[in-house]
């Protein structure tokens, strides 16, 4: 059987094929401390799971319209009022089966074949994978400790060419957890504009963003760049991972257009998950969701004090998600064997930074803290002894000599 050209352009997924070593490694009988995926321990907010089983219980769930309830779609809007600041119109929301099917419909939307789509390196691979699954050729642009492993519009002028049609930013970004100034951001945005080229900005973890000076609230890119093309998803501030279901916020005359893309891709979002998603909003629901926020910020200062005291470099200090970048390299190990050791020896889960790009990809490594308080203290317990160990065989022996 032949397949099609696209599938050799998406690399595995690897922190997935370490997830199925764990797996097997666990059927052995063995605890696996998981710090390699991107999933809250939470889960969905217990509004939110009762209001499931009543919407169960009701019976009948019919397809809904394939931009989402516009029940939803309202409330989704009123969060960006009760959030941000920001009055959103409803009509330029779009109700999508995750995060992954925003982007799928707009890379569908914005995409020609031979397009030059630039990402910054490193970043969440799905994300330049949708790009280059429509015929783009994705430019993965290196970034800098400096910049906090962000782009900015210095890189984006470097890097663009004529053939260049749209740009891919995530903020806070997987895999380092740093967002970028809104002021570099709108810059980016500018630039991209006054070219007649788009700009989409991944803003999953937005709201899991700490908080600005005075104690202001992370802001959207909506709030500088009003037709901005943004996506978010109900997965991580309100840890509804497999619930799948996510959102876009674009421009009035795009609407239309993901209309007929969501009709023929996948009819409608789950209606189940739409209608129990309305509780997301209600001030009990947010408040659990703050809550939330604020323990995986102590989480943060748990490992990154732990990493700190066994050594390992953490160059940029995430201020988002839930995610650090460690730099290995003084350990004398390549990320990928990193990880291999840590999980066999020392039975914890980590993902090599090959997941995420070029630059770093060789000596990075991410630890995700989105593990409970007694998982994340186990498993800094075990990388610590693992630590110990493994530089205790590094350290260099002195050879005395005999005057011949």
């Amino acid at each position: 059987m032949k397949f099609a050209k696209r599938t050799e352009q998406v690399s595995p997924f690897f922190v997935m094929e370490f997830a199925k070593r764990a797996a097997a490694l666990e059927v052995e009988g063995h605890h696996i401390i998981k710090l390699s995926v991107g999933e809250p321990d939470f889960g969905a907010p217990p509004a939110v799971s009762a209001e499931m089983i009543n919407v169960v219980r009701g019976g009948k769930l019919p397809y809904t319209d394939a931009l989402g309830l516009p029940a939803l779609r309202t409330a989704i809007a009123d969060f960006y009022t009760t959030a941000h600041g920001l009055s959103i119109d409803p009509a330029r929301v779009v109700v999508t089966a995750g995060a992954s099917a925003a982007l799928l419909l707009l890379a569908a939307a914005l995409v020609e074949p031979g397009d030059e789509v630039i990402v910054g390196d490193p970043s969440y691979p799905c994300n330049r994978h949708f790009m280059a699954s429509f015929g783009a050729e994705v430019s993965l642009v290196p970034t800098r400790a400096e910049a906090r492993f962000q782009l900015d519009a210095a890189a984006v002028a470097a890097y663009w060419t004529e053939r260049t049609r749209g740009v891919v930013v995530a903020t806070p970004s997987n895999p380092t957890g740093t967002s970028i100034a809104l002021s570099e951001l709108d810059a980016i945005c500018d630039f991209a504009r006054a070219r007649g080229a788009w700009c989409i900005v991944d803003e999953i973890y937005l709201n899991l963003c700490d908080d600005g000076p005075g104690g202001s609230r992370p802001q959207t890119a909506l709030a500088t760049n009003p037709d901005a093309i943004v996506v978010n998803s109900f997965s991580k501030y309100f840890g509804m991972t497999g619930w799948r279901l996510g959102w876009c916020v674009v421009p009035a005359d795009m609407i239309p257009v993901l209309e007929r893309l969501a009709q023929n891709y996948y009819i409608c979002p789950s209606t189940p998950a739409q209608y129990a998603a309305l509780a997301c909003f209600s001030s009990e629901t947010l408040a659990v969701c703050e809550e939330r926020r604020a323990e995986l910020g102590r989480r943060r200062t748990l490992v990154l004090k732990r990493l700190r005291k066994m050594g390992l470099s953490v160059p940029v200090e995430p201020d988002g998600a839930f995610f650090v970048y460690i730099d290995v390299s003084p350990t004398g190990l390549g990320a990928w064997e990193f990880c291999e050791r840590v999980l066999d020896e020392s039975h914890v889960a980590l993902t090599p930074g090959k997941d995420f790009g070029v630059i770093g990809a060789g000596t990075y490594v991410r630890l995700s803290y989105a593990a409970s308080i007694c998982e994340l203290n186990e498993g800094m317990d075990r990388l610590s002894g693992f630590m110990s160990r493994l530089m205790a065989l590094r350290v260099p022996v002195t050879m005395q000599t005999e005057d011949v």
